[in-house]
């Protein structure tokens, strides 16, 4: 398991210097911390509909994906208006490619 994010201010961080990858599955924040270990925050908007199933569907397609290895970051995964129709399988392949952009994962 990964780190949460839980506080505000640490989601605030990611979006305002993280770096960000954004797929109409998926936004994807990467923000380096100095814990050396990765935290994970997860957000779907109140206006969604299924707002638990999307997150559910987004921590399913990272627990897939990430190594436990990663080192120091900061991880938001935004849920956007698709994911909660969607298999946790398809959004594991776009957080893949997303993680590899980031540097994340390599091939």
């Amino acid at each position: 398991r990964y780190h949460p994010l839980t506080r505000n201010n640490e989601f605030a961080r990611a979006y305002t210097r993280g770096k960000s990858f954004v797929h109409p599955h998926v936004v994807l924040y990467v923000n380096k911390n100095r814990l050396g270990r990765t935290r994970v925050g997860i957000t779907a908007s109140k206006k969604k509909a299924r707002r638990n199933r999307a997150r559910r569907v987004l921590r399913a397609a990272l627990y897939e994906v990430l190594p436990p290895d990663v080192g120091g970051y900061d991880l938001v995964l935004v849920a956007r208006g698709q994911t909660p129709r969607l298999k946790s399988t398809q959004v594991a392949k776009t957080l893949e490619r997303q993680l590899r952009a980031a540097g994340l994962v390599q091939e």
